[in-house]
């Protein structure tokens, strides 16, 4: 047997996310919910409304199964519960920005130095940033740790984004 293609991989990318996370957006339709859910809180009946809009035709009962299974999840929760004339509407929300985007083709070439260069800086700062922390049973420390700086990496970054968004 020959080998007719060999390739060194670098890991230049760690997306962090749970299988419970993973599972429950891996439905386009329920990652648009959440991203629809970002900053404002919602019915079913008006998420229902906003996936039509999106190009999403779901049944009110299928967007509701699609509200439990995130809810369940922990990427949405309800924000409000309001009723009227004895019925009762749930109003969900999330805090969970989801980023989605589209690659373009010289993305390496055009900021190649820019991710070099920061890397670099962030690089410096993290290693000052390796906790020093109780583990939680079933962890090693080693994975703990990693899991503990990314964390603290998301919530700058959601930091630095929310503030430039808000602008």
């Amino acid at each position: 047997m020959s080998t007719l293609l060999e390739k060194q991989i670098k890991v230049n990318r760690i997306v962090t996310t749970s299988i419970g996370h993973a599972r429950a957006i891996e439905d386009p339709a329920r990652a648009k919910i959440v991203e629809i859910l970002y900053h404002q809180a919602l019915s079913a009946d008006q998420i229902s409304t906003a996936l039509k809009k999106s190009g999403y035709k779901k049944a009110l009962t299928t967007v509701r199964h699609h509200l439990e299974i995130l809810k369940e999840s922990g990427l949405i929760e309800i924000a409000r519960i309001e009723e009227s004339r004895g019925a009762i509407t749930k109003f969900y929300s999330t805090s969970t920005k989801l980023l989605d985007f589209q690659m373009p083709v010289d993305f390496d070439s055009t900021y190649s130095k820019v991710i070099a260069n920061t890397s670099t800086k962030i690089e410096k700062i993290l290693k000052g940033l390796t906790p020093k922390t109780i583990k939680p049973k079933g962890k090693t420390s080693e994975e703990y740790s990693q899991y503990l700086v990314m964390e603290i990496m998301n919530r700058a970054m959601t930091n630095v984004l929310e503030r430039s968004s808000t602008k």
